[in-house]
């Protein structure tokens, strides 16, 4: 073998053995981008969630239902208020069990839930993040519960939606781990057949 032979080969395995090993650091490397950014995401997502399910709870606990339109939850945490109310002690009951509430004063819905967050934007509550645009599947309804009618909410954020750009088959993955299970791909809270805000992250 001459020397130029010889010196070819020995490129040739030195840019083999590097290709190799970037090829290995990458497929330790990419699971734990994903895994980061899976996270990062996650956190970003469900403080959408909570934001919502707020003004939901907020909405309800003043005209009695749930809402299932993005434009009546915006609209009343831009302009809705919320009664201050002061709950004193009822001097006629001797039993100390009963209270008078009075009304004292009206508080803007968005002040009161988010007046101390930072860079927050009403209009944004419908958008999932990361998404490029998408919306939550935001819906209201009411169902019989042991006989008795009750209000229910349920919103949600598919991975599809919130992991675009990510590894596609890392992705396919996560989503059929929670399929596996019968459980929801994604992130929510609330639910359609049951009284609950819960969300499926907590």
């Amino acid at each position: 073998m001459n020397k130029t032979l010889k010196i070819v080969l020995q490129t040739v395995l030195t840019i083999g053995i590097l290709v190799l090993g970037y090829l290995v650091y990458e497929s330790i490397m990419e699971p734990v981008r994903f895994n980061k950014n899976l996270k990062t995401r996650t956190n970003k997502v469900v403080q959408r969630l909570k934001d919502i399910r707020n003004a939901e709870i907020a909405y309800k606990g003043i005209n009695d239902s749930y809402t299932g339109s993005f434009d009546t939850l915006i609209n009343f945490v831009r302009s809705g208020e919320i009664p201050v109310v002061y709950i004193i002690q009822d001097p006629d009951d001797t039993t100390f069990t009963k209270t008078i509430a009075n009304t004292i004063d009206y508080v803007n819905v968005q002040d009161s839930l988010f007046g101390k967050r930072k860079h927050f934007y009403v209009d944004s509550l419908r958008y999932i993040p990361f998404s490029n645009g998408e919306k939550f599947e935001l819906q209201a309804d009411t169902i019989k519960k042991g006989g008795v009618e009750v209000d229910v909410v349920e919103v949600k954020a598919h991975y599809k939606t919130f992991l675009k750009g990510l590894d596609r088959q890392l992705v396919i993955n996560q989503i059929k781990t929670k399929e596996d299970i019968d459980k929801y791909p994604g992130l929510k809270f609330g639910s359609l057949k049951e009284p609950s805000t819960d969300g499926n992250w907590e």
